[in-house]
């Protein structure tokens, strides 16, 4: 009886940690599913596998946690309003300029805020955290880039990337402060 106990005992213990290993992951996933949006997909579809898209995810919200990521001042805010509606008002009569300089400021504004300015990878990562609904913009627009230095983009193609950036511009910032 002593011995059927144990292992009764311990059957119950393995089954009770499984269980609460099994809730952690499940809340883990729906935490960082409703926290990422449509980010976690498309990291989770680069990953091809949930454990690792889920640890990336993680990851990156941990070394996102140390960075100084500040609201711009009012001065600051105004002052990119101003250069953006005049580079948009431009942007009929040199649309290549109009991105590029779109580009720019969008990496001024990310600079300012307190984002490592490391690689362009790095960027959409760090911006993923508190921003998940822009990074399909900002990658859409960068792509365009791409296509516009090798000669392939349209105007309608540069007019879509103008667009892309305004939205990842405005959140930015408008965003209140998620510093530490």
């Amino acid at each position: 009886m002593g011995t059927f106990l144990i292992v009764l005992i311990s059957a119950i213990i393995l089954l009770g940690a499984g269980a609460g290993w099994l809730l952690f992951l499940s809340r883990r996933s729906q935490r960082l599913r409703t926290k990422f949006g449509p980010e976690y997909h498309r990291t989770l579809s680069e990953y091809g596998d949930r454990g690792k898209a889920e640890r990336e995810l993680a990851r990156r919200e941990e070394r996102v946690q140390h960075l100084n990521i500040h609201p711009l001042s009012q001065a600051a805010r105004e002052r990119y309003q101003r250069t953006w509606h005049e580079e948009q008002a431009r942007f009929v009569d040199d649309p290549q300029r109009a991105v590029i300089v779109a580009d720019y400021l969008v990496l001024e504004v990310m600079n300012d805020r307190g984002y490592p300015m490391a690689d362009f990878e790095r960027r959409v990562e760090d911006i993923s955290v508190y921003h998940p609904h822009l990074v399909q913009n900002y990658l859409a627009a960068r792509e365009i880039i791409s296509r516009q230095q090798r000669g392939e983009a349209t105007t309608e193609d540069l007019r879509h990337a103008l667009v892309h950036y305004r939205a990842v511009f405005d959140e930015l910032l408008e965003t209140e402060a998620v510093s530490r």
